[in-house]
């Protein structure tokens, strides 16, 4: 059965009607996305026997999350990773210390000028990131995206992987969208919202889906190469 036939079975509709809020909380969780997209799209199914089971990658949310986020945009992860650790070092990694350092402070951690101001906008926010675990996906996403600094993109993944949602997805991701060209033999890479529209055949599983995505971007990666 395709995504699309899937679509049309009504048990297939009742069963995505009850997974509305559904948490990704253990490896269980995501083998019972991944056997639901086996089930409604057979390249899902093939691709599912070169991956294997696929990871959990749940994460802390909060502040910290985001801030971390902010602090890993555009650059390697190794110099991600040694600006964070000198943030954590000072002890620059809560909302309140963010907002009363100095711009000398932040710099001395390795913070551009940009970042900076987008760690104290984050901190200036006002978010109730306790309350966003129960707050519907989309309005998390218009929440975060409110904050200079925090693009979709970002928003996506941090309800992916710190809130855990189960039918989330991040098509702007360009891993993910050259893995679906492959996967489904696309002349080109789909654009963002192409993507986006593809994906909803893979609701109430999106977020595994791209996880699915991901692990075949790696294997392809590594097999021949991505243009």
């Amino acid at each position: 059965m395709s995504a699309v036939e899937g679509w049309k079975s009504p048990l297939m509709q009742s069963y995505a009607a009850s997974m509305v809020g559904r948490i990704i909380e253990t490896e269980a969780c995501v083998a019972e996305g991944a056997a639901y997209l086996a089930r409604i799209e057979p390249r899902f199914a093939a691709l599912l026997d070169q991956t294997g089971p696929l990871p959990l990658r749940r994460r802390k949310d909060g502040f910290e999350a985001l801030l971390s986020a902010i602090v890993s945009q555009q650059v390697s992860v190794a110099a991600a990773d040694a600006i964070w650790g000198r943030m954590k070092a000072a002890r620059l990694t809560g909302p309140r210390k963010i907002t009363w350092a100095s711009e000398d402070d932040l710099r001395a951690c390795g913070l551009s000028r940009q970042k900076i101001r987008y760690a104290k906008a984050l901190a200036a926010s006002g978010i109730d990131f306790d309350s966003l675990r129960d707050t519907p996906t989309d309005e998390v996403v218009t929440t975060l995206v409110e904050v200079p600094g925090i693009g979709r993109w970002t928003a996506e993944i941090y309800a992916m992987f710190s809130l855990g949602r189960a039918d989330v997805f991040a098509p702007a991701d360009l891993a993910l969208q050259e893995s679906a060209r492959l996967l489904f033999d696309l002349p080109d890479r789909p654009k963002e919202k192409a993507l986006r529209q593809m994906a909803e055949a893979w609701s109430p599983w999106r977020a595994v889906a791209a996880r699915a995505l991901w692990a075949y971007y790696r294997i392809a990666k590594e097999r021949e190469g991505i243009r």
